[in-house]
């Protein structure tokens, strides 16, 4: 660790495993063994003079993130909105680039593409969609960033011949798109829950009822085995919660660069209960359980995201302020051309695969990891000569079933 408390940097050259990674942050793998731990709360307090401002916007949006309640696939659209309109703004003082919404118009003359005017229309811009995307940390967090680099967050002019100007209009652009975006961010689309934003107004209802995972499993809840099926568990304020489908609608979400949200849609989807093929994924992932290593569980510890954590887009948002500082992008402009494209095409590209991911959810509406092994566990334990364990200590001893509630967070996501 650095005198700023943060990892130092590995060599710019030579490839860094995910292990060699966590082992270099100085989180080791024995903590994980005593309790369940947080591993992206490592990053946080990781701020250092020499980042860009797009990477100080960044953590600023992942603030916003820990702060909030939004789903993966909402944060995944949170993070792209940003650091679009932090793109959009930029692309004014660059040459060649032009902005998502208004292409080249609000281009600046080569004498105004300085380093000050990139940072002025950066922050403007990310500061427009932080406080649209996450209102409630816009006193807490927003706000004293903007003091903080000496800029008025009340300025609202969309005089396009100043950064400010030009801040304000690229968001604005951004911001009206994707309020109608089919992600009923403001919720008021038709068939939604008033005034609740994301709300699902497509209908959608489970065909399985839920999984208590602190009983044992119930067969007669899995009406189909081939559906999804919502757990009911304790969560981290001590409540029972029965989950709901996050974000049923993504389907319907506008993508980046997709052409449409089906594009990459499997022409012939999961394994059907009663296939073979069904049996030996189910086989397959009661065995993966069963050969934990530590490094596995410090793996599944890290994307076993809990209250205030970034969640999964979030983590690759750390990634990316990862490799900003080992190649040393920096403060200066070409830190901030390369940062700021780095995290546009970083976040857009985990946005897109939000809506790739859901729209297979919700064409094929697919079995979950811990209801396909229970489902089938008389067949699944004779093709392996026994019930098996999900600890690799046991393996071979020929155990009796698994508790539903002894499932480890990386066979029941």
């Amino acid at each position: 660790m650095d005198a700023g408390g943060r990892p130092k940097r590995p060599p710019a050259t030579g490839e860094l495993s995910r292990r060699q990674f966590l082992v270099r942050a100085g989180i080791g793998t024995a903590t994980l063994l005593i309790q369940p731990v947080s591993l992206s709360g490592f990053f946080r307090k990781v701020t250092h003079s020499a980042d860009s401002i797009v990477v100080r916007w960044n953590q600023a949006a992942l603030q916003g993130v820990r702060d909030s309640k939004l789903g993966p696939p909402m944060v995944a659209r949170a993070l792209a909105i940003i650091h679009t309109c932090a793109y959009d703004a930029w692309a004014a003082y660059d040459h060649y680039a032009i902005g998502t919404r208004l292409g080249g118009t609000l281009r600046r003359p080569p004498r105004e593409r300085t380093l000050a005017s990139k940072n002025i229309a950066i922050s403007y811009a990310a500061y427009r969609a932080a406080v649209d995307i996450f209102p409630a940390d816009k006193i807490a967090v927003f706000d004293p960033l903007m003091r903080d680099l000496g800029l008025d967050p009340n300025d609202t002019t969309t005089n396009p011949t100043t950064p400010i100007g030009v801040g304000n209009v690229a968001a604005n652009a951004v911001l009206q798109y994707r309020h109608r975006d089919g992600a009923n961010q403001l919720g008021d689309e038709p068939g939604g829950v008033p005034g609740v934003p994301y709300s699902d107004y497509t209908g959608y209802r489970s065909a399985n009822a839920p999984m208590d995972i602190r009983a044992a499993f119930d067969r007669a809840a899995v009406h189909d085995p081939n559906l999804w099926q919502p757990l009911r568990y304790v969560d981290g304020t001590g409540a029972v919660v029965t989950q709901p489908f996050v974000g049923a609608q993504w389907q319907h979400v506008a993508p980046f660069a997709l052409t449409s949200s089906a594009q990459l849609r499997s022409s012939t989807g999961p394994a059907r209960f009663g296939s073979n093929d069904y049996l030996a994924q189910a086989v397959a992932l009661l065995e993966l359980s069963a050969g934990l290593t530590d490094e596995h569980k410090m793996i599944a510890e890290y994307w076993a995201d809990g209250l205030h954590s970034e969640l999964p887009p979030g983590h690759w948002n750390l990634f990316g302020q990862f490799v900003s500082r080992r190649d040393e992008h920096g403060a200066g402009e070409h830190g901030i051309d390369a940062d700021v494209k780095l995290f546009f095409a970083l976040t857009n590209a985990i946005f897109d695969a939000s809506i790739c991911c859901w729209d297979g959810k919700r064409a094929f509406g697919s079995v979950r990891p811990i209801t396909a092994p229970l489902s089938v566990r008389r067949t699944a334990s004779a093709r392996v000569g026994g019930p098996l364990s999900r600890d690799s200590r046991d393996r071979g001893r020929g155990l009796g079933p698994i508790p539903t509630n002894n499932f480890s967070d990386a066979a029941i996501s």
